[in-house]
């Protein structure tokens, strides 16, 4: 069986550029890939799009990558708790997309399950669904929205084998099995790292197959 462990997030993040889009798990600071992003932060890589359900903290998860303006654009359901975030946004300088949060999730479920759009009454009737088709089902109207993909999937794991089978733990599962399977090249750190095998295969919430990197995270 393939061994996908890589020593560090420096190692792990191989091939990340300038430009790309990229999802990163976590709700509120919980099950945020930390490690991953303090090294995007020393990479100064720029221009990212960036699919969360959150922006982080001032001074913590996201909130770094804002800081140092590395950030482009914001995919993301909810922002409130991050006033950097909030002054780039209302001085033009950062791109939002704003998506009711079940959308979001399910837009990234179906870009892991090769669906390219699926519809949804959420947002209808709202500035959500400006410039989206809208068709009716049994009387009631739906907008489409369309699957999300990224070059990069960035999760947060409590548990992970060396073939990638990952194990979330309590609210820090949210938003990571759905961005894990729907990322080029999925990159998940976690707290710790054990022999295949080591795991029941009834508790695995992510097969290692949606996986290519692992390691074990610094904190």
């Amino acid at each position: 069986m393939m061994n996908k462990v890589v020593k560090n997030a420096e190692e792990a993040l191989k091939g990340l550029e300038s430009n790309m889009t990229l999802m990163l798990g976590g709700f509120g600071l919980c099950g945020i890939p930390e490690n991953s992003i303090a090294e995007m932060v020393k990479m100064k890589v720029t221009g990212l799009t960036c699919i969360s359900n959150n922006a982080g903290v001032d001074d913590f998860g996201l909130g770094l990558l804002l800081h140092g303006k590395q950030i482009k654009k914001m995919i993301s359901s909810y922002v409130g708790e991050n006033a950097e975030f909030e002054r780039q946004m209302l001085s033009g300088e950062l791109e939002v997309d704003l998506i009711p949060q079940g959308s979001l999730a399910e837009r990234c479920r179906a870009g892991g399950a090769g669906m390219p759009a699926f519809f949804t009454p959420a947002g209808y009737g709202t500035e959500v669904a400006e410039g989206k088709e809208i068709r009716e089902f049994n009387g009631k109207a739906y907008l489409m929205e369309l699957a999300l993909e990224a070059d990069f999937a960035l999760v947060k794991a409590w548990k992970g084998d060396t073939a990638g089978n990952l194990i979330f733990k309590g609210t820090a599962r949210n938003f990571n099995p759905l961005m894990a399977t729907a990322g080029k090249i999925t990159i998940a750190e976690v707290e710790e790292l054990v022999p295949v095998g080591s795991l029941d295969p009834n508790q695995i919430h992510t097969p290692g197959i949606y996986v290519q990197r692992i390691f074990q995270g610094n904190s």
